[in-house]
């Protein structure tokens, strides 16, 4: 008969277990000083190593080998039995259908006998917290008076279910989530053992997907290996109907340039090849996680390529904290929404467009401000500071004297091929110069007046300067460096077409000022 690629696979010496070294580290100290406590309780995630330490624990206190630094040996007689599922004095229980008082009363019947082949007599209670209330009550009694030769281990994935009276006659032990990179790596080992052909970019995705659980993880990839098809990204993502990274990177790329009409496009292609939903919105959750993280200088902590975490930097540096987290709320309501809507893609077209239109709004604000509803009413003290106009700032920037052969008319003139040849480089970037337009030229300097600061900030970027003003300067036909001007209304001055009874004639009376126009 053959055996599941997981229980194949289970850590049979210490060093075998993953990501759980501060723990691993305390039990074999305390097997080696032959100094334990008589009762554990091992709680955190499925599939974290819980049952398979405590397993080895029973097999390091019933070792034959010397010196006990060297326990488990895997060759004495109790560790291969053990192995074999043969050792008589290894007890254990799941908790989940043995709930009942009577089932914990016969327990404390046979524990008394001695032990029939090693030192001790371990019972390993699986899933401990689904013991009833008279069967903790009745455990209680034995784990307060146990006999000499008894050793009990409960693993539970629910420590909060666990009376703190037998919390507290228990050393507990907290397993942790097994980090991706860690994940990544065994099943490298795994697949190559097996001698399977695989892509290192399909098991990061099973890693990703297993949350922190090994069994999980390698669960899947008996599935995948099972088929046949090799272990690919394409056959990962088909199976477990999930899409690759590629589509949330370029999902948040449509947000960050203001593409409605692109995102939507790719969240019907997603779903049309088969991805879920909900999975995709949690896809998106966590890339924006790691978002964050970069944003708050946590980037360490982020488990992604090196490649993944380059573009995430660059991605973070277009967002503000306030506008990641608006998103993330966002796609985390299309998580609860997608199990109950007749329309699959309505949850996640819903909170894209609802994320676009926040950041809309947003765009204009430094981050850390109230929203304009929420702004207070001006007093002399925090009255806005007055723009410099235009032609100030024109004024401040150049002499009078102009060198160059370029006019205004000429660029606003080649304004469109301009545009169309960025377009071809870079659709982002072209979105940038929708939102600003020629307003002057001056010695070889083409000044872009933009209404409002956000547009201006991200045009200022170098990278998109040197593109911008390459372009230019191959259509002009002349060297054109590109300058970034602020071209609002001065302040209490109505922009073209604003009725002057309207809220925004009124806000201005009131010392409001218009900080941004969208066309």
């Amino acid at each position: 008969m053959s055996q599941t690629l997981y229980r194949k696979w289970r850590p049979r010496r210490w060093e075998e277990i993953i990501g759980q070294e501060h723990i691993v580290q305390t039990l074999r100290n305390s097997v080696a000083n032959d100094r334990f406590a008589h009762a554990f309780l091992f709680s955190g995630p499925r599939g974290t190593g819980k049952t398979t330490t405590a397993r080895l624990l029973a097999k390091a206190v019933n070792c034959l080998s010397e010196p006990a630094e060297s326990r488990p040996c895997e060759q004495c007689e109790n560790c291969v039995a053990i192995n074999n599922g043969r050792f008589m004095d290894l007890i254990e229980i799941d908790a989940a259908s043995n709930t009942g008082v009577d089932d914990v009363r016969d327990l404390r019947e046979k524990i008394n006998f001695a032990p029939s082949q090693g030192r001790y007599k371990v019972y390993i209670i699986d899933e401990v917290h689904m013991l009833s209330t008279a069967a903790f009550n009745a455990l209680l009694k034995t784990l307060e008076e146990p006999p000499a030769h008894a050793i009990f281990i409960l693993a539970t994935t629910e420590v909060q279910k666990i009376p703190a009276t037998v919390l507290s006659r228990c050393q507990r032990h907290e397993f942790r989530r097994i980090p991706v990179v860690e994940i990544v790596t065994q099943l490298e080992k795994i697949a190559m053992e097996e001698g399977w052909d695989y892509e290192k970019p399909a098991l990061q995705v099973v890693a990703r997907q297993a949350t922190g659980s090994m069994r999980d993880a390698i669960s899947l990839l008996d599935q995948l290996a099972s088929s046949g098809k090799g272990i690919s990204l394409e056959w990962v993502t088909q199976l477990l109907g999930i899409n690759s990274d590629q589509a949330v990177v370029e999902l948040i790329d449509s947000l960050i340039a203001d593409e409605p009409t692109r995102g939507l496009e790719i969240i019907h292609q997603a779903l049309d090849r088969g991805t879920d939903g909900k999975v995709f919105a949690r896809q998106v959750i966590d890339y924006l996680r790691n978002i964050l993280l970069i944003k708050m200088g946590n980037a360490n902590e982020v488990e992604a390529p090196l490649e993944s975490r380059a573009k995430m930097a660059a991605q973070a540096i277009r967002f503000n904290v306030t506008q990641i987290l608006t998103v993330i709320r966002c796609f985390n309501q299309a998580v609860n929404e997608t199990r109950n809507s007749w329309i699959p893609a309505l949850p996640l077209e819903v909170a894209y467009l609802e994320a676009d239109m926040t950041l809309m709004n947003q765009k204009s604000e430094p981050e850390g401000t109230s929203s304009p509803a929420r702004a207070p009413l001006p007093t002399r003290q925090n009255l806005p500071i007055e723009k410099p106009s235009e032609e100030e700032q024109l004024e401040q920037a150049q002499p009078e004297n102009q060198t160059s052969g370029i006019t205004l008319e000429t660029v606003r003139n080649r304004w469109r091929d301009i545009r169309a040849q960025v377009r071809q480089q870079n659709p982002q970037i072209e979105a940038l110069l929708n939102s600003c337009k020629p307003v002057a030229v001056k010695n070889g300097q083409l000044y872009l007046g933009f209404s409002g600061e956000f547009a201006k900030e991200k045009m200022e970027r170098p990278e998109i300067l040197e593109l911008v003003s390459k372009i230019t300067s191959q259509i002009l036909g002349e060297t054109v460096n590109i300058c970034c001007i602020l071209n609002g209304p001065k302040r209490g001055e109505l922009p073209a077409g604003v009725d002057n009874d309207g809220i925004v004639a009124a806000a201005l009376k009131m010392g409001g000022e218009i900080v941004d126009i969208q066309e």
